[in-house]
């Protein structure tokens, strides 16, 4: 299907209406389309760059060209976002799909915020190449503002193979700027990636989309994110994808451990109970009032990574940004499990 342009926006805000802010906006928003359940509506933006304050993210800006994400990954973070909104975290997240109006407009008048060496992060609380891109092109009208800048550091986020079709884009501002494309890969299971990022690409698709990248001069690497205890961490499963890496090209892998935001987990942990009736109670016990999991499953998992990376010639992310190193590794180190719960499981 052709891109269809974005509709004017609604200048006129409901009489009475009690919504401010961003939900107020989403309210007035204009009707685009609709497609396989999904409802599209476009919405107006008053800045599309927005700084990030939180100091573990090693990106200081990040800009989302959509709101809610199709994708539906049951784990995804970022569904707290709908509630600024006034909708659900749930089903409304993931059928309600707002695109920024004059995304490119307004990035044009913000670049000039950003300092030298501070990373733009694209993608960071929606996926910019979920299916509403192919319809409506706001990630593309993006890349092409910042395809007309020079000295930046930029880093996009994605499950999508649709990434490809902005190639000549993404080549651009790769040899005028730093530039990574990061294409997420939880599993190589295809048939388990179906139950928990129902409607994402399938794996094999994500890693060739890092070949074509990285054959094309666009510096394209994997993240493994999140590594699900019981699901996803096993050293076979994990050796797995860093081997496939390898074998694609990529440049670098990083993985990074569940993190449960309430709203996330009131989505993921009903699903845990239906897929993997075995591991609920200790997904529970893990993530009651805690959104991360402790030092020493996320140390563990870093030292895991390393060994991989090293057995395989795949660096970290910040090796390939020319950054820090990371802290060595014991030579010695035995192949151990990720051994958070007692036991691994199959989908049920």
């Amino acid at each position: 299907m052709a891109a269809q342009p974005m509709l004017p926006i609604l200048q006129q805000e409901p009489i009475g209406s009690e919504l401010v802010g961003i939900a107020r906006l989403a309210a007035a928003s204009e009707h685009l389309d609709d497609g396989h359940g999904v409802e599209y509506r476009g919405i107006t933006v008053r800045s599309l760059l927005n700084r990030c304050t939180a100091p573990r993210m090693p990106f200081k800006w990040t800009i989302n060209p959509y709101r809610g994400c199709e994708f539906a990954c049951r784990y995804c973070y970022a569904r707290y976002t709908h509630e600024f909104m006034e909708l659900g975290a749930g089903a409304d997240f993931e059928r309600k799909i707002f695109g920024k109006q004059r995304a490119a407009a307004l990035l044009a008048k913000e670049l000039a915020r950003v300092k030298p060496g501070e990373e733009i992060a694209v993608g960071t609380a929606t996926d910019p190449y979920q299916p509403a891109e192919r319809r409506f092109r706001v990630t593309r009208s993006i890349m092409q503002e910042l395809a007309r800048h020079s000295g930046l550091h930029i880093g996009v986020v994605t499950k999508s193979n649709l990434v490809l079709e902005d190639l000549e884009i993404l080549r651009a501002i790769a040899r005028q700027n730093t530039l990574f494309v990061n294409l997420t890969v939880t599993t190589l299971d295809a048939a388990l990636a179906r139950i928990l990022e129902p409607r994402a690409p399938r794996p094999d698709l994500r890693l060739e989309a890092v070949r074509r990248l990285n054959e094309n001069g666009v510096p394209a690497g994997i993240i493994c994110a999140p590594v699900m205890p019981g699901i996803t961490d096993s050293p076979e499963q994990l050796e797995e994808l860093v081997a496939a890496v390898a074998h694609a090209g990529g440049q670098y892998i990083f993985a990074n451990a569940l993190f449960l935001k309430p709203c996330s987990a009131a989505v993921f942990l009903p699903f845990v109970e239906r897929e993997f009736p075995q591991l609920a109670e200790q997904y529970r016990r893990q993530y009651e009032g805690n959104a991360f999991l402790g030092p020493a499953y996320r140390k563990q998992l870093s030292k895991t990574m390393a060994r991989l990376r090293r057995k395989y010639g795949v660096v970290s992310r910040e090796e390939a940004s020319a950054a820090t190193e990371p802290n060595p590794v014991d030579p010695t180190e035995v192949h151990t499990q990720l051994a958070l719960f007692s036991v691994s499981a199959k989908p049920e």
